[in-house]
């Protein structure tokens, strides 16, 4: 089985099958990683940010004693937000850092994990972490050949200090809830804290 296919091309044409052609694409590249992007799709009033290079390498257990080159999960993430109230655009490099962590750091990178930023996702922004939510729901899995795990597109949730804090004591479905009792906007880049009293 060779390991010469060319991943992020296949993922770049599959989100042009979903989305069109992106209208801004940014590129970052990390000491010891390979090159990632991020590509920005308007769809109304949403933006989507969609990281390309995170799926070139299957992730591997940091455990592991040897990587394998074809088998191990991949995956992108995508985060949507709604445009126009403040500048979002520098989102681009938090996404790009988490994109990297599989090669940089040995993460895993699975829906449930919250995966932090160590500063606001963009100006003023009151997130400094996402929570990975399952895929599917907005862009279907990739399939790929040669035995190789599909994409997947993993999406991001904004979360502030104070619920990825409640997050990691009570889990990601006990805070999906409370999102979903109080009717929070997860797209709203300047929406408060959900209640986490009672």
């Amino acid at each position: 089985m060779g390991t010469d296919l060319d991943v992020p091309a296949l993922v770049e044409a599959h989100l042009r099958s979903v989305f069109g052609a992106p209208d801004a694409r940014a590129a970052v590249t990390f000491v010891g990683a390979e090159r990632v992007e991020v590509l920005r799709y308007s769809d109304g009033d949403l933006l989507r940010y969609v990281t390309l290079g995170m799926s070139a390498q299957p992730m591997s257990d940091p455990l592991a004693t040897v990587a394998d080159a074809v088998r191990g999960p991949r995956a992108e993430l995508v985060l949507s937000v709604r445009g126009g109230a403040v500048d979002t655009d520098k989102v681009l490099r938090p996404l790009a850092v988490l994109a990297s962590s599989p090669q940089v750091e040995g993460v895993v990178v699975a829906p449930g994990n919250s995966l932090d930023t160590g500063a606001p996702l963009w100006p003023g922004a009151p997130f400094t972490a996402v929570l990975v939510a399952e895929a599917g729901g907005l862009v279907a899995d990739l399939p790929l050949d040669g035995g190789r795990d599909p994409v997947r597109f993993l999406p991001l949730l904004p979360v502030t200090p104070n619920e990825a804090a409640w997050k990691r004591v009570h889990g990601a479905a006990a805070l999906h809830d409370r999102w979903l009792a109080a009717g929070t906007d997860l797209r709203d880049p300047l929406r408060g804290a959900v209640p986490l009293n009672g």
